[in-house]
């Protein structure tokens, strides 16, 4: 890697956190979970779980989170329309678990936690499933007109998408006194 590429990374990182800190705290916090559960970070039970209802929450978001690997193995690598089902119809009914959660409120937010749970190879496939998921019955119509209004005509007509793996995944990290911190 050359010199020229690291502080196009940096910008890049930059730009991934300012995106982070856009989002409402509730989100925020909901990203960090679901990164939490997806890629097997930490236990989100102990760490994010702060009555029974929550911790029912995330014992269900587990169970759809166990389908990741799977899709994550078959993400097509181009439009054709015979993998599109082994893909779409696991991708589409995780989304529509994390949208029917009402903390994942923007198409935004929704790239921002797929592109990580996922990885880059899935932004193509994002605004369909997106656009599937939040169309479905379970939500109330006024979260579905919410979530359908999110998507920008850019996002929903992109002819091209990076393949640049996202850089910044965000994490808790516990509160620290001031100075606890070593000098």
């Amino acid at each position: 890697m050359s010199a020229k590429m690291k502080p196009a990374e940096g910008v890049m990182t930059l730009a991934e956190m300012k995106e982070f800190a856009g989002f409402a705290a509730s989100t925020q916090r909901y990203i960090r979970r679901s990164l939490d559960i997806g890629l097997d970070r930490d236990d989100a039970m102990t760490r994010w779980s702060r009555d029974v209802v929550e911790a029912a929450s995330i014992r269900a978001q587990a169970r759809h989170y166990e389908r990741l690997s799977d899709i994550r193995a078959v993400v097509p690598d181009d439009s054709g329309l015979d993998a599109m089902e082994p893909f779409l119809a696991p991708l589409v009914t995780v989304s529509a678990f994390d949208l029917g959660q009402g903390r994942i409120t923007t198409f935004s937010a929704y790239r921002f936690l797929y592109e990580r749970l996922i990885g880059a190879s899935v932004r193509p496939w994002l605004p369909g499933a997106f656009c599937a998921a939040a169309a479905l019955p379970h939500l109330h119509p006024e979260l579905r007109r919410k979530l359908l209004q999110s998507i920008s005509e850019a996002a929903a007509t992109a002819s091209g998408w990076s393949s640049r793996q996202p850089a910044f995944y965000p994490y808790w990290v516990e509160k620290v006194e001031p100075g606890a911190l070593p000098n």
